[in-house]
């Protein structure tokens, strides 16, 4: 069972920035796909980000592409994204989350989730 801990949610006024930390325990973590998304109010969750296990892969959401960054260190458990740019539409709950396999942009198929951290970006 691995257990999820997002942290690094907050406050940022546009076009500030925040980085976001997963941090990951329980199994090990290098066998797992990491992937970011989020949910705002009254909208369905939506996919950001995703990484494969060893890191050599990333995948995007248009809408965030060349603004966010996905990283991940297997040694220190830890998936991180890094948020520029910000928008008020990137306003959300940010959930990570963790399968084995393959990276994919699907929600449905990622077995363990966080409990989510609120950004907020103010106009």
């Amino acid at each position: 069972q691995v257990q999820l801990v997002e942290s690094g949610g907050g406050l940022v006024q546009a076009g500030g920035s925040l980085k976001l930390s997963c941090l990951a325990s329980g199994g090990t973590f290098s066998y797992y796909a990491m992937g970011w998304f989020r949910q705002a109010p009254s909208k369905e969750r939506e996919f950001v980000a995703a990484i494969s296990w060893s890191g050599a892969s990333t995948y995007y959401a248009d809408s965030v592409k060349g603004r966010f960054t996905i990283s991940r260190d297997n040694a220190k458990n830890t998936v991180y994204l890094q948020m520029n740019s910000l928008k008020p539409e990137d306003t959300a709950v940010y959930y990570c989350a963790a399968r084995r396999g393959a990276a994919l942009t699907t929600g449905s198929v990622y077995d363990y989730w966080g409990q989510g951290t609120q950004v907020t970006v103010s106009s």
